[in-house]
């Protein structure tokens, strides 16, 4: 899998949890060409992931009990820099995202315009709902994304996507390995890149929405949403010296 710049290793991280349904499909729409490695890691799923996974092109590491959502994103993360990468790119296998954009999510690294690129559903307007997300998330999602914004002085036009490219650098320096093992992480790890001044960039990325795509349920979303509004006032405090937290601690 020859990366386009010989110079710099592209690693995309799938964190897979029940994906025997979708994996083969993500994969084979990934352009092999702009990547040199796949790792999969296998949070404990009881269907056939791990097997159909070991019929790939990839390297597969497996927990021996499902940790969570934060802990798989972790494991990936520390097994990518293991592997000397520069670029690393989270896509999810349930095919929820388009595995072709992964040559755009990391041409900003590469070309060193940015530390972090975000895939945005909310980007293009009105095409995340069209897609299928239902209202509810989307409001939220909004709502969710101007309070970060303000918080971290971004302009981001989605704070809450699950398709990322990190670089080695931000890796390396954010503390995500203090962070929340469930899907807080994802929010947790956002904060920490703008406290530290990394450059965070967006582009477009449309959504699909079917049975097999994993999706966080109201209730589950609920207490996402407070964890990250959580976040957001630790970083607060922790900024104003009076509460200091690790998470926000190099």
């Amino acid at each position: 899998m020859p990366a386009s710049d010989p110079d710099r290793k592209v690693v995309v991280v799938m964190p897979a949890r029940q994906a025997a349904r979708t994996l083969a499909q993500t994969f084979s729409e990934i352009p092999q060409d702009a990547i040199d490695e796949v790792i999969l890691v296998d949070d404990h799923s009881t269907d056939e992931t791990a097997a159909l996974a070991r019929t790939l092109p990839l390297t597969l590491v497996w927990h021996p009990h499902q940790a969570g959502y934060g802990a798989n994103q972790k494991t990936c993360y520390m097994e990518a820099l293991r592997h000397d990468a520069d670029v690393v790119v989270m896509l999810h296998p349930d095919g929820q995202y388009e595995s072709s954009l992964v040559p755009d999510m990391v041409a900003p690294i590469l070309a060193g315009e940015a530390d972090m690129v975000l895939g945005s559903r909310l980007m293009l307007p009105g095409a995340a709902i069209k897609a299928g997300m239902p209202r509810w998330k989307w409001a939220v999602n909004r709502i969710l994304t101007a309070i970060e914004n303000r918080i971290m002085q971004t302009q981001l036009s989605e704070a809450h996507t699950g398709y990322r490219a990190y670089s080695r650098d931000l890796l390396l320096t954010v503390p995500f390995l203090r962070n929340s093992i469930d899907f807080a992480f994802d929010s947790e790890l956002l904060m920490q890149a703008s406290h530290f001044g990394f450059r965070i960039k967006e582009i477009p990325a449309r959504c699909r929405y079917y049975e097999e795509a994993s999706s966080v349920s109201f209730r589950p979303g609920a207490v996402y949403g407070t964890k990250t509004l959580w976040a957001g006032l630790r970083l607060v405090l922790h900024r104003r010296g009076l509460l200091r937290c690790r998470k926000f601690e190099a």
